[in-house]
């Protein structure tokens, strides 16, 4: 992990400054959104790889835990709203864990 104070130290930041143009396109949408610096970390943690993003930030099971907490008994149109899921798999999450 690159440490706060070393991304201004960073060669690739000092001869973009704030000018994001000289970036290729992925790495200067992430610029605009986040900034240089954190497009240069980006770059140097994963350049060269192909990533892909999960359409859910949070884990299945961490989902899960919470639809259970939050379940009363009559809000699985809410949660299923919340999580961005069908309201029959909150119901089968809800039957799995209680």
């Amino acid at each position: 992990m690159i440490a706060k104070n070393d991304l201004s130290e960073m060669w690739e930041v000092k001869l973009l400054g704030n000018d994001i143009n000289g970036l290729n396109d992925v790495y200067k949408t992430i610029a605009d959104e986040i900034g240089v610096e954190n497009a240069v970390a980006i770059y140097r943690l994963f350049h060269g790889s192909q990533i892909s993003f999960p359409s859910r930030l949070f884990s299945k099971e961490y989902t899960h835990k919470a639809i259970i907490g939050e379940y009363n008994g009559k809000n699985i149109h809410q949660l299923a709203q919340k999580y961005n899921y069908s309201e029959r798999s909150v119901w089968r999450i809800v039957k799995k864990f209680k």
